[in-house]
């Protein structure tokens, strides 16, 4: 019999059901438990019901609705003996998960195991660790359709609060929500989970059905809302396929679906858009030639101002071969920065290299100036960070550090790209300087002739800081110039 014709009997629907809705109520579940770090506590409450499911068989002997209130009191019991241990006791975390789950297993097991010594009584302690499926009767169906639905309505209901709690604690408490009320309603939603699930996974591998969906969907999307939506349908995929391949390997079903979904969690690992270990180490390699081509550029740079740039020299500066250089000068030369016919920079690759260069010796300034490291400590740190930081970043250095000309090795610091090379903002205190007759365009100049600048004012730098050169003009005048506007402003220094 194939397992399409097995799929079609009574019993394989009424699992194929269970298994779907358990699938979906543990996978969005578990979004929030593995954000809030409730992962062992989820494990925790999974094999803490046992002793419960023995007390309701005790008074109501074989009776579904009788295992779910049982079990929904006993994890209730170990989440508020957990958290007492822990705030009361001073435990740590852990430890006090740890000790409570395991009494309260050990509890459980012991009392099945001592009623199924009595003769009639089928109470299978494998069945409720591993679940049977198979053996899903309508009443189970029934209690998981309930359960399930309360499950989704809850989340859609308290997302808010969910959401807030999960990543800002205190600022829920500021919109007074009661962080503790939505930690024990969680529990709650926790134990009706585990319960539900208990004929189709059993007690041990809820956690897989818990953790696995929704650390899957964490790693595809950074959304909340989206997290929970692809880990209810990788828990059903899961669920499903896991029940096909139990019945097609006549195995048990339990554990298919844990596989099925640890094997989805790999696959995300390595296949991720984002997060996954294989895009991880595209954009990696893609950092590295990005840095390896920006080098290349900075050293044809400095070796062209000195009149020096060749090949030869060049692999000197860089630990290549001849033939992977060449390559990479192609690329160079299909961005336009090196010229076609021979190894000279154009004038974007010098506006390029500059700017690197401006960052490694801006950094290595704010090195020397700020941190307090020595002129050997300085270069390498500033090499290794001069290709990842933004014109924003540069900006902002370039003004804490005062508009500095030179680097602590004498070197000159370049201007940025759109900037006078001789600005009024890079002049040093007490140099002099005038102001030069062709500025960058007529909103600068309307803004000097308002100070009284006109072309070819002599000025003389009096004092500066992050926010205002305080200068002496013509006729011994003292004005305040604007730092924003004295970088715009070209002179011709004396």
């Amino acid at each position: 019999m194939s397992w399409l014709e097995i799929l079609q009997e009574e019993w394989a629907i009424r699992a194929l059901i269970a298994s779907s809705m358990v699938g979906l109520m543990c996978g969005a579940l578990g979004c929030f438990i593995v954000l809030r770090n409730m992962s062992l506590i989820g494990d925790a409450l999974a094999h803490a019901i046992l002793p419960g499911v023995v007390f309701a068989f005790v008074f109501f002997g074989y009776s579904t609705i009788g295992f779910f209130f049982g079990a929904v009191a006993a994890g209730l019991l170990t989440a508020i003996g957990i958290t007492w241990i822990q705030h009361q006791v001073g435990t740590k975390n852990d430890a006090a998960i740890g000790i409570v789950f395991t009494a309260m297993f050990s509890i459980g097991v012991m009392g099945i195991s001592y009623i199924s010594r009595n003769e009639g009584v089928h109470l299978d302690l494998k069945d409720f660790l591993f679940g049977n499926v198979l053996g899903v009767s309508d009443q189970d169906l029934i209690l998981t359709a309930v359960v399930c639905i309360y499950v989704f309505l809850s989340i859609i209901a308290f997302y808010r609060y969910l959401f807030v709690s999960t990543f800002q604690a205190v600022i829920a408490q500021t919109m007074g929500i009661s962080v503790k009320m939505i930690h024990y309603f969680l529990m709650l939603l926790l134990s009706f989970a585990v319960v539900a699930s208990l004929q189709t996974v059993g007690v041990i591998l809820v956690v897989a059905m818990l953790i696995t969906p929704a650390s899957t969907a964490l790693l595809l999307t950074d959304r909340l809302d989206w997290a929970v939506f692809y880990a209810a349908l990788i828990g059903l995929f899961s669920a499903l396929f896991g029940l096909v391949f139990a019945i097609e390997l006549e195995t048990t079903p339990g554990p298919a679906m844990a596989v099925v979904a640890t094997l989805i969690y790999l696959a995300a690992v390595f296949f991720a858009p984002k997060k996954g270990l294989l895009f991880k180490q595209i954009r990696l390699n893609k950092v590295k030639r990005r840095i390896l081509l920006e080098d290349i550029l900075k050293q044809a740079y400095r070796l062209q101002e000195k009149g020096m740039l060749n090949v030869d020299r060049l692999l000197q500066q860089i630990p290549l071969r001849d033939w992977q250089l060449n390559r990479h000068l192609r690329i160079l030369r299909r961005h336009g920065w090196v010229e076609p016919t021979r190894l000279y920079l154009t004038a974007s690759g010098i506006e390029a290299s500059q700017r690197l260069v401006r960052a490694h010796r801006l950094w290595e300034t704010y090195l020397a100036g700020k941190v307090g490291l020595n002129a050997e400590q300085i270069h390498d740190e500033a090499e290794r960070l001069e290709h990842h930081l933004t014109d924003d970043i540069l900006d902002e250095v370039d003004k804490v550090l005062g508009y500095p000309t030179k680097d602590p090795h004498g070197s000159p610091i370049p201007v940025k790209t759109g900037y006078p090379r001789e600005s009024l903002s890079r002049l040093e205190t007490h140099q002099k300087a005038s102001i030069a007759q062709q500025q960058m365009n007529e909103s600068i100049s309307a803004k000097l002739w308002e100070l009284g600048l006109l072309p070819g004012t002599h000025i003389y730098i009096m004092s500066k800081d992050t926010h205002t050169i305080h200068a002496k003009v013509a006729q011994d005048e003292e004005i305040d110039i604007p730092i924003e506007l004295a970088k715009l402003v070209s002179v011709n220094a004396k």
